[in-house]
């Protein structure tokens, strides 16, 4: 069934329900300590959750009757209206501490999870689990968790807050009442086919959207979904807006439902906010033997859907449904953005977006041709991510290099190879780094070819909702052809590296993080890398001399690193930025510690006759809170909810190096990571 509905629904909410897992995915068991809500009033997320989710009521349909009762309907409506009611409330609050939320996805599909939740509650003919391929619908999954009782509903008030286990994704194992990780974007469906393989017997759903089906991994699930006769029924929100804009508009030609019907799923169509409708067509692609989709037509609005509700939209719209305004008030306007009071020495107050940076970059280099040159010597193609990769700015000042495009990373990265297939043409390509992993043969293919690509992927480092740490991957050519992998430290290095790689040859990738960072300083004050800096490919930056031993770092963590070590020069350890023949070194990024530089650069030094004693620090644990120190091996971990720079501090910091490592040894306490780096180099200095 595709969902096609006009205008804006009403809000809804379901009541709690058994929901047996599939035997491969075992249970969870995590605790949960909240303060419960006083009889007075409290403000900010110590209030008690407004909505009543208990008000919710059980509707059983049977999917042999394709007509609603007047009770049935009524009941429906209400539980919808209660359940977008809190979608609106728990996922503003990820706007009032600033870290998004993404509200529009789960509102919308709120009809179509009750009809759903409805059949699972008449029948063991269905595998009982919401699947969905959008994990920025992860608002449903967490409100289901909290009507069924696994997590209290005040806990929804802390959504995306960092270490809150409600991260931007589901995670299954880190969210009690989870019950899949959605992965990126084109996972699912596949993945799908083998629950549906596996359980031949039943019926088995998955959500879908207009955004998520662009994913070349969907064209081969339905084929073999087709071939294999299985009883998947896909249930596609085609609202016609995706991050960067409207599908109809940038990808002409895109039908979710000519597609699926070319495929040979049977495709019906209906408005998402008809219930009756819905249900209808519900009823007949279950009927049908074999795979099926529905497609839900709702005309969003604009791409700002995509996104979190604001803080004063929400409260508008809860006021409208009826709420008093200081229950909203109340709860959104004592939440604040969590800033982290420690301050970095060697780095300045000032901060840079390099992911943003990098467009700006590449418009200094466009600047100096003209727009023709430009037109026939550039290309530039987006994956649906222009404002969040930096490509923005080029597509506003430099159109005729510009290509926009869906949300197809292996087949974009190939348009930007073969158009640098000629040595004197370049592609540029981005995306985010988690999607690194899914163009590794692509990127083998443009280098067999000698292509000129420049590709950068932003959010390296991010948390595992996008798992962007596998930069390394991108380091797979053989040892006779270079890789080039550039990873700059702050955004006047980021700049630096663009102006002097650009027209290099050949397959070169440029990484940022998501958060902006401060810029290196020197130690007089003055910017490292500043206007007399010139960025020379393959020498390593010395950022400053010592005698103890070497630390190794760059990118988001060189700045922590070079924190660390001017504290520990100032307690007489000398400890240097930069490699060679001393006591000891330490490698630090944030980066997976299996794949990352600190995998590799033992072996470099021992290549090289170098023994000294050798220490990484990096990303360590895939799921759960983060622990960024397990002594006595001191391997720090960044994975978890929330940001990096969330995610790296868990206590702050506490200046006294002695007595934190003492208070760590004991068990007492987690500690951040320019602690770790200290403890380490004092352990790799001994």
């Amino acid at each position: 069934m595709v969902r096609s509905a006009g205008g804006h629904g009403s809000d809804v909410q379901w009541r709690p329900l058994s929901s047996p897992l599939l035997p491969c995915q075992g249970t969870l068991s995590l605790t949960f300590t909240l303060k419960p809500p006083s009889s007075t009033t409290m403000a900010g997320t110590d209030s008690k959750f407004p909505i009543d989710l208990t008000k919710l009521k059980k509707v059983v349909l049977d999917p042999l009757k394709p007509q609603l009762t007047e009770e049935q309907r009524a009941d429906l409506l209400h539980n919808i209206q209660l359940m977008r009611d809190a979608i609106v409330l728990f996922t503003a609050t990820g706007a009032a501490r600033g870290v998004s939320g993404h509200t529009g996805g789960a509102y919308d599909t709120v009809p179509e999870v009750n009809l759903l939740l409805s059949i699972f509650a008449g029948s063991d003919k269905f595998v009982p689990i919401l699947f969905d391929e959008a994990g920025h619908r992860v608002a449903t999954q967490y409100l289901m968790s909290a009507i069924e009782g696994h997590i209290p509903a005040e806990h929804l008030l802390h959504y995306r807050e960092a270490n809150s286990k409600l991260p931007g994704h589901p995670e299954l194992g880190l969210t009690p009442g989870i019950k899949f990780s959605s992965g990126r974007l084109g996972h699912v469906w596949p993945w799908v086919n083998g629950i549906a393989l596996a359980n031949r017997d039943k019926t088995v759903f998955m959500l879908g959207s207009d955004g998520s089906q662009q994913e070349g991994n969907d064209a081969e699930a339905a084929r073999l979904a087709v071939a294999q006769g299985l009883n998947v029924k896909l249930i596609i929100d085609d609202n016609d807006v995706t991050i960067a804009g409207h599908p109809s508009q940038y990808l002409k030609g895109y039908d979710i439902a000519k597609t699926l019907s070319g495929a040979g799923l049977k495709v019906l169509t209906v408005q998402g906010e008809d219930i009756d409708a819905q249900w209808a067509a519900l009823c007949e692609i279950i009927a049908y033997k074999g795979p099926a989709a529905g497609k839900v037509a709702d005309i969003e609005g604009t791409t700002h859907g995509h996104d979190v509700i604001p803080v004063k939209a929400a409260i508008k719209y809860l006021t409208a449904r009826g709420y008093p305004e200081s229950m909203a008030t109340n709860i959104l306007n004592n939440i604040k953005p969590n800033a982290v009071p420690y301050l970095y020495v060697g780095s300045s107050k000032e901060t840079g977006a390099n992911r943003v940076v990098f467009g700006e970059a590449v418009n200094l280099v466009l600047d100096k041709l003209s727009k023709e040159e430009a037109a026939s010597k550039v290309m530039v193609i987006d994956s649906d991510l222009e404002g969040s990769t930096g490509l923005k700015v080029i597509h506003q000042k430099h159109p005729e290099v510009f290509i926009p495009s869906g949300i197809m990373e292996r087949g974009n990265f190939s348009a930007a190879a073969g158009f640098g297939f000629d040595q004197n043409k370049f592609g540029v390509f981005s995306t985010f780094s988690a999607f690194l992993e899914m163009v590794i043969s692509e990127v083998t293919m443009a280098r067999l070819n000698f292509c000129n690509v420049l590709c950068h992927f932003s959010h390296s480092g991010d948390n595992t909702c996008h798992f962007g740490i596998n930069s390394f991957f991108a380091d797979n050519s053989l040892p006779d052809m270079q890789s080039w992998l550039y990873f700059p430290a702050d955004a006047a290095q980021m700049t630096a590296v663009i102006k002097r790689v650009f027209f290099e040859r050949g397959v070169r990738f440029v990484f940022s993080t998501r958060s902006k960072v401060p810029y290196i300083l020197k130690e007089d004050g003055t910017r490292f890398f500043g206007d007399d800096y010139e960025f020379v490919p393959g020498v390593d930056e010395v950022i400053v001399e010592g005698s103890a031993g070497y630390v190794v770092s760059y990118g988001d963590m060189l700045y922590r690193s070079w924190d660390a070590v001017l504290r520990c020069r100032q307690e007489g350890l000398d400890a240097i930025m930069k490699v060679g023949s001393s006591h000891f070194v330490l490698v630090v990024e944030s980066l997976n510690q299996k794949t990352g530089l600190g995998s590799k650069f033992g072996t470099w030094l021992l290549e090289r006759g170098l023994t000294p004693r050798y220490g990484y620090i990096g990303t360590n644990k895939e799921v759960g809170v983060p622990r960024l120190l397990a002594v006595p091996s001191l391997m720090v971990c960044f994975a978890g909810c929330g940001g990096l720079t969330e995610q790296i501090p868990t206590k702050g910091w506490i200046p006294s190096v002695r007595r934190v490592a003492a208070r760590c040894l004991c068990g007492q306490q987690l500690i951040s990571p320019p602690v770790a780096i200290i403890l380490k180099i004092r352990q790799l200095s001994q």
